[in-house]
C-alpha cells in the first residue's frame, strides 16, 4: 500500500524558509522519480519540481527555479523541498508523488493514482 506523508508546511513571511519532507512507503523508492506538485484555491495541481531516483537529475517550474531546491535520501526514503525566498504567490497545499524519470525528455511522469494529504504552505505579505 503506497503511503506519501508530507510534512514541514506552515505560515512564513515574504522572503522566508520552508523545508518540506515527504515520506514514502509502500513503492520501491529507491528506483522511483519523485515529485512536488502545489494546489491553490482555484487552480489546478501543478508539478513545481522533480527528481530523478538517483537525485542525479532534476527540474522545476519557471516560477519556482532559483529559490526551490527538491533533494532526496534514499537510505530514509524521504524526498525534501528546500523552498527560498518564499513569495505570497507560493501559497497552496504542496503534494509528493511518485513517478518515472524520462530520460529522453528529461521529464517527470507520475505514476499511480495515490496521493498524500498534503501540506499547507501559506506565504503572508
Amino acid at each position: 500500500q503506497v503511503q506519501l506523508v508530507e510534512s514541514g508546511g506552515g505560515l512564513v513571511q515574504v522572503g522566508g524558509s520552508l523545508r518540506l519532507s515527504c515520506a514514502a512507503s509502500g513503492i520501491p523508492f529507491s528506483n522511483s522519480a519523485m515529485g512536488w506538485y502545489r494546489q491553490a484555491p482555484a487552480k489546478q495541481r501543478e508539478l513545481v519540481a522533480s527528481i530523478s531516483s538517483s537525485g542525479r537529475s532534476t527540474k522545476y517550474a519557471d516560477s519556482v527555479k532559483g529559490r526551490f531546491t527538491i533533494f532526496r535520501d534514499n537510505a530514509e526514503n524521504i524526498v525534501y523541498l528546500q523552498m527560498n525566498s518564499l513569495k505570497p504567490e507560493d501559497t497552496a497545499i504542496y503534494y509528493c508523488k511518485e513517478g518515472v524519470w524520462d530520460y529522453s525528455s528529461g521529464n517527470f511522469r507520475m505514476r499511480g493514482s495515490s496521493w498524500g494529504q498534503g501540506t499547507q504552505v501559506t506565504v503572508s505579505s
